[in-house]
């Protein structure tokens, strides 16, 4: 925000005027200082204007986005504009933005990537089911990977073939983790060495996944 207000040679106090010019928004050059220290931050209708005095979009303006309220901003759509894009009541997407999670229907889930420029990794962390994976990838490799095909498939929209080749490979990598330091007769430390080695690769497990995936 600093670098692009000052490529524009202004001052916080030109930014401030501009936002009670054009958008009618009350926002005091201290106000503005502050959000580009960070102490503070511009909430929607603020961020959007912003961007509009600026001479930039909200992206622009934003760190990498996470959630699906900082991918809307970064997009600059209102609650209301993106609901109705996606086939949403306005009331109950709010709510799932502020809960974290999402719980549309497939046609929706499908609407809301297209809309907000989502990749599928980016899609999984959005609507807060980046744990769900997690649990089903941890279920995948410790016991029969194939059980897990379906659930895996209805949560991420891919392939069943893709994602049957990507989860007997990554049960694979974990079996041959575990076996590689455990043999007849191992010791209790190389015991101990196999379980740590197969506890990192579970806590790693959906950054696995996507190395793997390639998606």
């Amino acid at each position: 925000m600093r670098r692009l207000r000052e490529a524009l040679g202004m001052a916080p106090g030109h930014v401030a005027y501009g936002l009670y010019a054009q958008y009618g928004l009350r926002v005091s050059p201290d106000t503005v200082a502050s959000w580009e220290r960070g102490p503070q931050t511009p909430d929607s209708r603020e961020l959007t204007a912003l961007a509009g005095v600026l001479w930039c979009s909200p992206g622009d303006l934003m760190a990498a986005a996470a959630t699906l309220r900082e991918h809307r901003m970064a997009r600059g759509l209102s609650p209301q504009e993106l609901a109705r894009r996606v086939g949403l009541d306005a009331g109950a997407y709010v709510r799932m933005e502020e809960s974290g999670r999402w719980r549309g229907n497939e046609r929706q889930s499908e609407a809301l990537a297209g809309v907000l420029g989502l990749s599928l990794r980016d899609y999984v962390t959005a609507t807060g089911q980046e744990e769900d994976l997690a649990e089903l990838l941890r279920g995948a490799v410790t016991t029969r990977w194939q059980a897990y095909v379906r659930p895996a498939a209805k949560l991420l929209a891919l392939p069943r073939h893709h994602l049957e080749d990507v989860l007997e490979q990554l049960h694979t990598d974990y079996q041959g983790r575990m076996v590689s330091t455990m043999s007849w007769g191992t010791s209790g430390a190389a015991e101990s060495t196999a379980g740590d080695a197969g506890r990192d690769f579970l806590d790693r497990i959906v950054d696995h996944f996507w190395a793997v995936a390639r998606v």
